[in-house]
C-alpha cells in the first residue's frame, strides 16, 4: 500500500505495453494483478502533476481492468455513472501519455467525454444517469440487430437519485439484456440501508410491535389462510431491507455483493455474466481510496486534490519571514457561517441539501442543528419539494444546492414552490464558470431558468459582505428567493457580523463616469470596476436580477451613449435580456452591449483562463466596449490598445 504520492514517474512495463496497444487479454492472471498495483501508483503520480479526482479511481482499479479484459471495448458498451470513477478507464484506453492534461486547459476531461474516445460511450458529469442510457444501447442493439453487450457501473451515492430508480424500476419491465453493476463503497447507500435496518429493527423490536404481533397470533391462527398470509407478509418485509431482494423485485437478477477488489473473483463472476439473457445486477463492495493509506482514512478529504507544488524554501538567515496576506474566505464558507447565525436566531430555520454537505459548507451546521439538517441523498427533485412542503407548515426552509444540479428540480421550482409562492430560500453555489470541472459543471443558466418564474426573487452578490447580508435579506423575504455566488474565494471584502435587509430591486453606485455605464451582476464587479477606471464608465453593482433596479437603468439609459450589462450566466435570456426587455417597454433605444456566457458550452480550463477566453476581465470589457463604440462611430480613430489602456488606469 502507498502512503504517499510518487514523486517520480513509477516503473509502469505492463501499462506502458498496454498503452501501446497490447491486449488485456493477453495478460495472465498474475500479470493483471501487477498491472492494477502500476495502474493506481500511476493514477497517484498523474493526479500529483495535475490535480483532480481520484479516490474513487482508486477504488475502482480492479474492476476497471475486469471490465476491459472481459469484454470486448469499445465495441461492448461501459456506461460509467458521475465520472470521477473513470480515470483508471481513461489510462487504459490509450490516454495514459496525456493524464498529465487533465482538466487543463486543451486537456483531457475530467469525465467522460464522447468526443474525446470512442470507450467514452456516453457523457456525463451528473449522478444517477447511466442505467437509462446503458439501457437504451441495449435496446438499440437489440432492435437493429447488433450482438453488444451493455454495462451501466453505478455508485452507491448516484443510485439514491430517483432517475436510477425509475431506469431499474422500466428495466426490470421491459427487460433488455445489460449489466448494471453497483460500486457500494458505502460512502451513502451503506448508511441508508443501514439505517433502514435499524428502523424496522426498532419496529420489530418495539413493545407496541410485539403486543399487536402476539394479539394478532392469537386471533390469525383461528383462521388458517389469514394466518399464512401474516406470516408470509411478516417475512417478506424482513426479506426487503436485504437489498438483494430489492433489486430481485424490481424485476433484476441479483448476484452479490463481491469484494470489488478480489480481481480473480469479479473476472470469474464477470465472465460467467456474460451472456446471461435479461437484466443483471452485480453487487460489489468496494473501498474508495484503496491502496493510498491516507484516502482510506479520509476518502472524503481524498476525494480530489490539488496539483501538488514543489515545497517553497524557507526564510534566508537573517532575513524576517514573509507577513502573510489576508486570508480569503470561500463563498461556500460564508453560507455556512450565515446559516449557523440565523439558525441561532430562528428556531424555523431547516437546512436542506442533496448531498452537497461539504460542497456546500454545511458541515458545521449539521453538527450544530444535526435535527435541523436534512441531506436527502442525490434527489434534486425530491429535495425542493420536501422544502416546499415545510414551507406550508410554519419552517423556513433554505436549499443549499448547485446552480447545475437545480436544473434538475426545475419543475418543482415553478409547480412546488414559485407557484405556491412558498417562502423558501435557494442558496445557489457554483454560480457562472467552475473551472476545471467544465461544462458539465458550470452554472451558466440558472439567472436565465429563474428569471422567467413569477414570484422568483433573485439575487447576485459581488462580494462575501454582499453574500451574507443578501442571503439575510431573502431569507428575511416572505417569498421563494435565490441568492447566486460562484465557486472559490471572494475579493476579501470584510464581513460584518451584524446583518441587515438590502432593499430588493435597489443597485448601488460604485464609480461615475461619462458615456458608457457598466452594469456589473455578482461577482464581475471587480473587472468592470477595472474596465470603468479605464474608460471612464459609470460602475454599477446591480445586486438584484430580479426585480430590477427600473429607475436607476432608465435614468443612465437617457444620460449615456452605450449600457454595458455584464454577468458570469449566458447572454441568451439572462440579466441583460431583463435589461433590453426593460428599454423595449419603454421605448427607449439607448445601444446596449450584453457582455456574458455565449451560446456554446465553455470547456474545462481554469476560471481565470475561461474569463480572459471569453472577454470577461478587465481587458476583455475594454476591448469590447471600446468595439461598440466605434461601430457606432463615437470614438476617435485612433485609440490605445486594450492592454495599454489598463496600464493608463492602473497609473490613474
Amino acid at each position: 500500500m502507498l502512503s504517499e504520492i510518487p514523486a517520480t514517474l513509477p516503473h509502469t512495463p505492463l501499462l506502458s505495453a498496454i498503452d501501446q496497444g497490447r491486449p488485456l487479454r493477453e495478460l495472465s492472471e498474475e500479470e493483471l494483478l501487477e498491472l492494477g498495483e502500476e495502474l493506481r501508483a500511476y493514477l497517484l503520480y498523474t493526479v500529483g502533476q495535475s490535480g483532480g479526482h481520484f479516490g474513487a479511481g482508486l477504488g475502482v482499479v480492479e474492476l476497471t481492468i475486469a471490465l476491459h479484459t472481459i469484454y470486448d471495448t469499445p465495441h461492448d458498451r461501459i456506461v460509467w455513472d458521475v465520472g470521477h470513477q473513470t480515470y483508471p478507464h481513461k489510462i487504459l484506453t490509450g490516454r495514459m501519455q496525456q493524464m498529465h492534461s487533465i482538466r487543463q486547459a486543451g486537456g483531457l476531461s475530467g469525465f467522460p467525454k464522447r468526443s474525446e474516445s470512442d470507450y467514452d460511450t456516453f457523457g456525463v458529469g451528473h449522478s444517477s444517469t447511466s442505467i437509462s442510457a446503458a439501457m437504451g444501447m441495449a435496446l438499440a442493439a437489440q432492435q437493429q440487430g447488433i450482438k453488444r453487450k451493455v454495462v451501466a457501473v453505478i455508485g452507491d451515492g448516484a443510485i439514491t437519485g430517483g432517475m436510477a430508480i425509475e431506469a431499474l424500476a422500466h428495466a426490470g419491465h421491459v427487460r433488455p439484456n445489460m449489466l448494471c453493476i453497483l460500486n457500494d463503497n458505502q460512502m451513502s447507500i451503506g448508511h441508508n440501508t443501514g439505517g433502514l435496518a435499524t428502523y424496522f429493527a426498532k419496529i420489530w423490536a418495539s413493545k407496541t410491535y410485539i403486543a399487536m404481533r402476539e394479539g394478532s397470533k392469537k386471533i390469525l391462527k383461528r383462521i388458517k389462510p389469514a394466518w399464512e398470509l401474516a406470516k408470509r407478509t411478516e417475512e417478506h418485509m424482513k426479506g426487503m431491507v436485504a437489498p438483494g431482494t430489492l433489486f430481485e423485485e424490481l424485476g433484476w437478477h441479483y448476484i452479490g455483493p463481491l469484494d470489488g477488489h478480489d480481481l480473480p473473483q469479479l473476472l470469474q463472476t464477470l465472465e460467467n455474466m456474460k451472456d446471461l439473457e435479461g437484466p443483471q445486477f452485480l453487487h460489489i463492495r468496494t473501498m474508495k481510496g484503496k491502496g493510498f493509506a491516507p484516502a482510506e482514512r479520509d476518502p472524503v478529504g481524498y476525494h480530489a486534490i490539488n496539483k501538488i507544488e514543489a515545497a517553497p524554501r524557507g526564510p534566508q538567515p537573517g532575513l524576517p519571514a514573509p507577513f502573510p496576506g489576508p486570508k480569503k474566505i470561500k463563498y461556500q464558507d460564508v453560507f455556512g457561517r450565515w446559516l449557523c447565525d440565523t439558525a441561532a436566531m430562528d428556531q424555523r430555520l431547516v437546512g436542506l441539501t442533496p448531498a452537497m454537505c461539504e460542497g456546500s459548507g454545511m458541515v458545521e451546521f449539521s453538527r450544530q442543528y444535526p435535527e435541523r439538517y436534512y441531506d436527502v441523498a442525490i434527489a434534486e427533485q425530491h429535495c425542493v419539494t420536501l422544502a416546499a412542503g415545510m414551507a406550508c407548515d410554519g419552517l423556513k426552509p433554505v436549499v443549499a444546492i448547485y446552480s447545475t444540479f437545480l436544473q434538475r428540480g426545475y419543475d418543482q421550482l415553478i409547480h412546488d414552490v414559485a407557484l405556491q409562492n412558498l417562502d423558501v430560500t435557494f442558496a445557489i453555489d457554483r454560480a457562472g464558470l467552475v473551472g476545471q470541472d467544465g461544462p458539465t459543471h458550470h452554472g451558466a443558466f440558472d439567472l436565465s431558468y429563474m428569471r422567467c418564474i413569477p414570484n422568483m426573487v433573485i439575487g447576485a452578490p459581488s462580494d462575501e459582505n454582499e453574500c451574507r447580508q443578501m442571503l439575510y435579506t431573502a431569507y428575511d423575504h416572505a417569498g421563494p428567493a435565490a441568492i447566486r455566488y460562484p465557486r472559490g474565494n471572494g475579493p476579501g471584502a470584510v464581513i460584518a457580523h451584524e446583518m441587515a435587509a438590502l432593499e430588493i430591486g435597489k443597485a448601488v453606485t460604485v464609480r461615475k463616469g461619462r458615456k458608457v455605464a457598466i452594469l456589473a451582476f455578482g461577482t464581475l464587479l471587480a473587472a468592470a470596476k477595472r474596465a470603468g477606471e479605464v474608460l471612464d464608465a459609470t460602475v454599477i453593482d446591480m445586486r438584484w436580477v430580479k426585480p430590477l433596479d427600473e429607475e436607476l437603468i432608465l435614468a443612465l439609459a437617457a444620460s449615456c451613449d452605450l449600457l454595458v450589462t455584464l454577468e458570469d450566466n449566458a447572454v441568451a435570456g439572462g440579466a441583460g435580456s431583463g435589461v433590453h426587455e426593460l428599454l423595449a417597454r419603454q421605448h427607449v433605444d439607448t445601444p446596449c452591449l450584453h457582455l456574458g456566457l455565449p451560446d456554446s458550452f465553455v470547456e474545462h480550463a481554469s476560471q481565470e483562463e475561461q474569463m480572459a477566453e471569453l472577454g470577461l476581465d478587465g481587458e476583455g470589457i475594454v476591448n469590447s466596449v471600446r468595439q461598440a463604440l466605434a461601430h457606432k462611430q463615437q470614438t476617435p480613430a485612433t485609440v490605445l490598445t486594450a492592454v495599454e489602456a489598463l496600464e493608463v488606469g492602473r497609473t490613474r
